[in-house]
């Protein structure tokens, strides 16, 4: 699956269950590691877990998995490596402070997520 496709389906996922502000961000012009950051913020604890389990889940049906996943138990980052698209979910603390769209944006890389209608 190209990265572009599955970019759309995991946008489509956390917005489906309720993510807030979904940020795409083109870093593949930045980075050999990764094409897309799909950025998103959770309500609560729980909300990561559950947001994180869906996107695998949804991924899972595709037959991809990550390669790595990180911080899902603990509920304030979870971050999904599927090589191509890297999917950090936040709590809005810790969205706030590692604030990537400021690190990795140069201003023309940076589209906010809108579920189609």
């Amino acid at each position: 699956m190209e990265s572009v496709e599955m970019k759309d389906i995991i946008c489509r996922e956390l917005d489906e269950h309720k993510a807030v502000d979904i940020t795409v961000l083109d870093v593949e012009h930045l980075t050999v590691m990764t094409d897309y950051f799909v950025i998103c913020t959770a309500k609560s604890t729980k909300q990561v877990k559950a947001l994180a389990e869906f996107v695998e889940d949804k991924l899972k049906e595709e037959g991809i998995m990550p390669s790595h996943s990180d911080g899902v138990t603990d509920g304030k980052w979870a971050v999904l490596d599927y090589g191509g698209v890297i999917v950090h979910i936040f709590n809005d603390e810790t969205r706030m402070f590692y604030c990537l769209e400021k690190l990795w944006s140069d201003g023309e890389n940076m589209q906010k997520y809108k579920a189609e209608e």
